[in-house]
């Protein structure tokens, strides 16, 4: 019983070693619909958006489509990630490895919150797992992190201009 234990206990250190979050949020004074519009019309993402450079191909549900980031002082990189959920208005949502499952995951999430009162809380946040996380964790808590929220500072100047 002792030795399951000890098992599980690593087993556990192990997987939350190879795991990180990355949360942020805004609130911005326009509706959901506005935003969900700036947000999804990707052809425009070169000309205002700091940290995804571009995302092409049909954002449908089980599709793989090409996205490139540029995260502040860092090198950019080009994947292919998996269309997860995108509900209008509400959420989008992708999965995308390097080389391989398993490897390093990260499953980006952009939600839109409708606070009632003509704000959206927009929260951008991804999951990172795999054997490479631990290896990332400094440039993930430092670049893809201020990448996050230089997006969506942009994200909230141009909802509220127009």
């Amino acid at each position: 019983m002792k030795y399951l234990t000890t098992i599980g206990l690593i087993t556990f250190l192990y997987v939350t070693a190879m795991a990180k979050e990355i949360k942020t949020e805004i609130v911005i004074h326009a509706t959901p619909a506005k935003v969900w519009s700036i947000l999804t019309n990707f052809d425009n993402y070169p000309n205002w958006n700091p940290f995804i450079k571009s995302i092409n191909g049909e954002v449908l549900v089980g599709n793989k489509i090409t996205a490139r980031i540029e995260p502040p002082e860092a090198k950019g990189m080009t994947f292919k990630p998996k269309i997860l959920c995108y509900e209008t208005n509400k959420e989008l949502k992708w999965i995308g490895h390097l080389l391989f499952a398993g490897l390093f995951d990260g499953e980006h999430k952009f939600e839109l919150i409708d606070n009632g009162d003509g704000t959206t809380t927009f929260r951008q946040s991804e999951k990172f797992r795999g054997i490479l996380v631990p290896l990332f964790k400094k440039m993930l808590d430092n670049n893809t992190k201020k990448g996050f929220e230089a997006m969506n500072r942009k994200l909230k100047e141009l909802a509220e201009l127009q």
